[in-house]
């Protein structure tokens, strides 16, 4: 991963090269943003620079994630009596050598794992001090990229404090975080701070441009959606057939929410439909209610006559999508986002998928007809 690979962040780019010309790399930094707004493509380029610089030929070894002074740690499940990176290191370098802006989701799912659960526990922080005490293999700097940081355990964050205070010499260390909310202030303290922002528009219209020849028009409601996550607008590139899918049954679901208060017996139809979502793994499920929170969004718009910033409408299989918008407004449009936040919340703490898509599917029948007082 070099710099030109990168979707935008300039601003940063040369931040980060600025500190390496200049000498004063600080050893232990946390990269906090999304991970598609570039944190792991940022902390990977930045080692790739550094190693680079001391020794030209690491360039290639960093690409393929095999160089020897370069280590990585990332939450895993406990395999066996422990949960150490190693033991997983292959799949995690498939995922981010195909996908450097795949997210923590994204991960659970590559690994098949969405009933256990996922952290850097304090076995791995022993097995990573272990390496460090060693000398590099090249005779210069070792650099230790922990990616999604805020999934140390608390055994782990202490262990990984000590670390912190009192690293190897010629080490560099780089945590990447979607929010520094969940990790220790003492190791915030120790650390120099980078905040990475969203892609801008702009950006992300000219990377998708350039390396998917995406026309202007699809790349505008790519965008839109996107909100500045390039792993997000990368999926919807991709989803094609997943957004007529997720079109259908939104359909679905609305036109039953409606006829469930004159024919009670809708109801068995928004139980299947519950049932066949929740045989979804968890990423869709949760894809799907980003769609549906989408959708409602913009019906609110287009019943408030702010056409020009609805970028899609449903028209498919008969859907009066104007008909639709009016019933989407200020006396109901709160309530519904606001459970369908609360599903997705519900689905990220494991909860029953079918229990949690049949409230849900349920209560919408009890807003879309709630009129404007």
């Amino acid at each position: 991963m070099n710099w030109e690979h990168i979707a935008g962040q300039e601003n940063l780019k040369k931040l980060l090269r600025d500190s390496i010309d200049e000498n004063r790399v600080s050893h232990a930094q946390l990269f906090v943003g999304k991970e598609g707004y570039g944190t792991f493509p940022l902390a990977l380029a930045y080692a790739r620079e550094i190693l680079q610089r001391e020794h030209g030929h690491a360039a290639s070894k960093v690409d393929h994630l095999n160089h020897l002074d370069l280590h990585f740690s990332f939450p895993v499940y406990t395999d066996g009596k422990n949960s150490l990176s190693k033991n997983k290191f292959e799949s995690f370098r498939d995922m981010m050598i195909s996908s450097p802006y795949s997210s923590y989701d994204d991960w659970t799912a590559f690994l098949d794992s969405e009933n256990k659960q996922l952290f850097i526990s304090a076995d791995e922080v022993d097995d990573q001090n272990q390496k460090f005490a060693l000398k590099s293999f090249e005779g210069g700097t070792k650099i230790l990229i922990v990616w999604r940081a805020d999934k140390m355990n608390v055994a782990a964050a202490n262990k990984f404090l000590k670390f912190l205070e009192e690293p190897p010499a010629k080490t560099v260390i780089i945590l990447t975080a979607e929010s520094s909310n969940d990790i220790l202030p003492t190791i915030l303290s120790r650390t120099q701070i980078v905040e990475v922002p969203r892609i801008t528009d702009e950006d992300l219209e000219q990377y998708l441009a350039r390396h998917h020849a995406v026309t202007s028009e699809k790349a505008k409601e790519i965008i839109h959606e996107a909100q500045g996550n390039l792993n997000d607008a990368l999926k919807l590139l991709r989803s094609g057939s997943k957004n007529e899918e997720f079109e259908r049954l939104f359909v679905q679901w609305v036109r039953d929410a409606f006829q469930v208060k004159k024919k009670p017996q809708q109801l068995r139809s928004i139980i299947t439909w519950a049932r066949d979502i929740a045989g979804w793994n968890r990423e869709k499920q949760k894809n799907f209610l980003d769609y549906c929170s989408e959708i409602f969004r913009l019906a609110l718009l287009q019943n408030y006559q702010s056409e020009n910033l609805v970028y899609k409408k449903i028209n498919a299989n008969g859907f009066n999508w104007p008909g639709f918008s009016k019933f989407i407004s200020g006396a109901n449009i709160e309530s519904i986002l606001e459970e369908i936040n609360t599903a997705d919340l519900h689905l990220t703490r494991n909860g029953n998928p079918k229990i949690v898509w049949t409230d849900l599917g349920i209560k919408l029948s009890r807003y879309i007809h709630k009129s404007t007082p």
